[in-house]
């Protein structure tokens, strides 16, 4: 299995933690972030305002959002266009507890295939549907609505080609996209616990600018609402097919 670390040239604060992840992580290559300001400045990017989708986002893409989408994306490439059945993407904020890393890589080597995605999440949230396999602490399984953020995933070949397809045109980001498994067709698994950890506030915080304090309220209800819809529409009780 070969690892995908993203990362954007320059970020000095995180070059330190990108050298670990590149010692601890199988087969790792790092993969140059793609800067979401200058693909907009460009106009090389499709992109709707939160409507391409049921239900709307309500909040329009930052710049930051739109890179770490394209990121993730150009290492869907690279798996998708790859001889091997699936590949590790990571973010270089990621940390890992290896002992506990065993049993996932262990639970990933036995089960994973080119149809697969799994999350690997720092924030243990997620509930099961359906427990496929457990290596000591960690379980393999089928959440019932999936969780944000993308530190950690293990993408297949098949799966890498069809989220490809499924996002040629962007309104929302990835996280968020990919918990819309109706409109993207593919079921997301979970391993928890891992391990992972994110280090984003000792490394300086998130690339990601936050957004302007103006109407925190109102974000908020507008956030609210928006997970309200997304709870509804919980995963089946199934496997890639």
């Amino acid at each position: 299995m070969r690892s995908y670390i993203i990362h954007m040239t320059g970020d000095q604060k995180r070059v330190q933690n990108v050298t670990r992840l590149m010692a601890d992580l199988p087969q790792p290559e790092v993969v140059e972030a793609v800067n979401g300001r200058a693909i907009l400045d460009q106009g090389d990017v499709a992109l709707r305002n939160g409507d391409l989708h049921a239900p709307s986002y309500p909040f329009p893409l930052r710049a930051g959002e739109v890179g770490c989408f394209l990121s993730h994306r150009k290492c869907w490439q690279k798996i998708a266009a790859g001889s091997d059945p699936f590949g590790l993407i990571v973010e270089d904020d990621l940390a890992i507890n290896p002992r506990k890393w065993r049993d996932v890589m262990e639970l990933i080597d036995e089960h994973a295939s080119t149809d697969h995605f799994i999350r690997l999440p720092a924030k243990l949230r997620e509930t099961p549907i359906h427990t496929i396999a457990q290596q000591r602490d960690a379980q393999l399984f089928l959440p019932r609505r999936i969780g944000l953020q993308t530190v950690a995933q293990v993408v297949g070949k098949a799966a890498a080609a069809r989220l490809l397809v499924a996002t040629e045109i962007l309104d929302r980001p990835v996280d968020t996209f990919l918990q819309m498994h109706w409109v993207h067709g593919q079921p997301v698994h979970t391993i928890i616990p891992n391990g992972v950890s994110e280090l984003t506030e000792a490394l300086g915080g998130s690339t990601i600018q936050s957004r302007p304090s103006g109407g925190k309220l109102a974000r908020e209800f507008k956030r609210m609402f928006y997970r309200g819809q997304i709870a509804l529409r919980s995963q089946r009780n199934q496997l890639p097919a």
